[in-house]
């Protein structure tokens, strides 16, 4: 059987660190709600020590989902790590997440502390973690700028204390894939496979660069079995992994690297648009997967394709993630004649022979007028004013019609 990929959402944590962005405690419940039905394996609610409202907000999340993994946020500190574990204290099955600095730049500009003292700073928290939970996630942040021997060193350190989940953060998204995919299998060699080969190798990317997509699937494909992510890549700076992005391609791709997911991706429209309603951001018309624009069509020669067959120009049926328009062609001026013809026989207009040259001809100018798309509106009327021809055929078969 194959592997399958843990989705670990954190759109109710890192993804409200996005600019301008506060869940109130009920939008944090049912975004949590929704992400459960979808089959996200765990969900990362909140940092409850930042503040009395997130620590109610986090608990709330905790009593509210009872049937997915939750996971509260902590550094590597005492207090951190208690008010995570009472935050969770009636989660059915409750997560700790515990972080430090990891990269000398961090260390030395923020921490202000030694490697030495780290290393001990995670353990000693891990095994404090573990009071409240067997489960312990343990990241070294800036993972990616830090010096491999030293982080290799810390791993050891938090999967010793009992930490079976290590997450990689690519902390300021400036990791390529070749990257990642050596140092993931440099961790599964060196750290899982000397300490503990049931640990499960996790990685976190930032999409600073537009890379965290293609970073988080070379991470897979070197031996990762989670994955950190966020509805419409919601978070700080430019945000997280795409929830929806690492759903579709690990859909498509994933038996190349004999993995899956549990993600029921046809609700993936649904919940982008909750998300967005939610946060205040609107999701780019471009965006993967869940942009307006990501089955439209307006070249065309690409509307030509479709036409024929749906899968010339489409990865994937709109289907998959419960589109509700689906494919859908874009009249403006660079659409084809078959675009054109297509659409105004879809508004009840069938055209043939010189009617449909008239009206193409019309069409194209006032298409080549326009700043955006041709409506509906003014498709019909080219249609029904292209020739004395065209109208006559379209009033005798609507009259046959009736």
């Amino acid at each position: 059987m194959s592997d399958r990929i843990q989705i670990f959402d954190t759109t109710l944590r890192d993804g409200e660190q996005t600019a301008g962005v506060a869940f109130s405690a009920s939008q944090k419940r049912e975004i949590a709600g929704a992400l459960s039905a979808l089959g996200v394996d765990v969900i990362e609610a909140g940092f409850p020590v930042n503040s009395a409202e997130e620590f109610a907000a986090v608990r709330g999340v905790a009593e509210a989902v009872q049937d997915t993994r939750i996971c509260a946020l902590a550094r590597a500190v005492p207090r951190d790590v208690e008010a995570a574990g009472e935050a969770l204290r009636d989660a059915v099955a409750p997560r700790i997440h515990v972080f430090v600095n990891a990269s000398d730049m961090q260390l030395a500009r923020q921490l202000g502390k030694t490697r030495e003292n780290v290393i001990g700073m995670a353990g000693a928290m891990v095994e404090r973690a573990r009071d409240f939970t067997d489960d312990v996630e343990f990241s070294p942040m800036d993972a990616t700028r830090a010096d491999p021997a030293f982080l290799m060193n810390l791993l050891r350190a938090a999967t010793a204390a009992g930490a079976r989940t290590l997450n990689l953060p690519d902390t300021v998204g400036v990791a390529r894939p070749g990257q990642i995919t050596e140092l993931v299998r440099r961790v599964v060699r060196e750290v899982c496979g000397e300490v503990a080969e049931e640990t499960v190798v996790s990685f976190h990317g930032q999409d600073d660069l537009g890379l965290a997509t293609a970073n988080a699937l070379a991470a897979v494909e070197a031996g990762a079995r989670q994955l950190e992510v966020a509805v419409n890549g919601l978070g700080e700076r430019s945000g997280n992994t795409s929830f929806e992005e690492v759903a579709v391609a690990l859909r498509i791709h994933g038996a190349a690297w004999d993995v899956h997911t549990g993600i029921d991706t046809t609700g993936i429209c649904e919940l982008s648009q909750r998300v967005a309603e939610a946060s205040g951001v609107s999701v780019a018309v471009n965006k993967a997967v869940v942009g307006a624009n990501a089955f439209r069509h307006a070249s065309g020669i690409h509307q030509d394709g479709v036409l024929k067959e749906r899968a010339t120009y489409e990865a994937y049926d709109p289907a998959w993630i419960g589109h509700a328009t689906g494919t859908e062609i874009v009249l403006g001026k660079l659409s084809g004649r078959a675009g054109f013809a297509a659409r105004a026989a879809a508004l009840g207009h069938t055209l043939e022979g010189r009617g449909l040259q008239q009206a193409f001809e019309r069409f194209q100018t006032v298409a080549a007028a326009s700043s955006g798309f041709v409506s509906d509106a003014q498709v019909a009327g080219i249609c029904t004013d292209a020739s004395p021809w065209a109208r006559s055929v379209n009033l005798l078969r609507a009259k046959e019609g009736a």
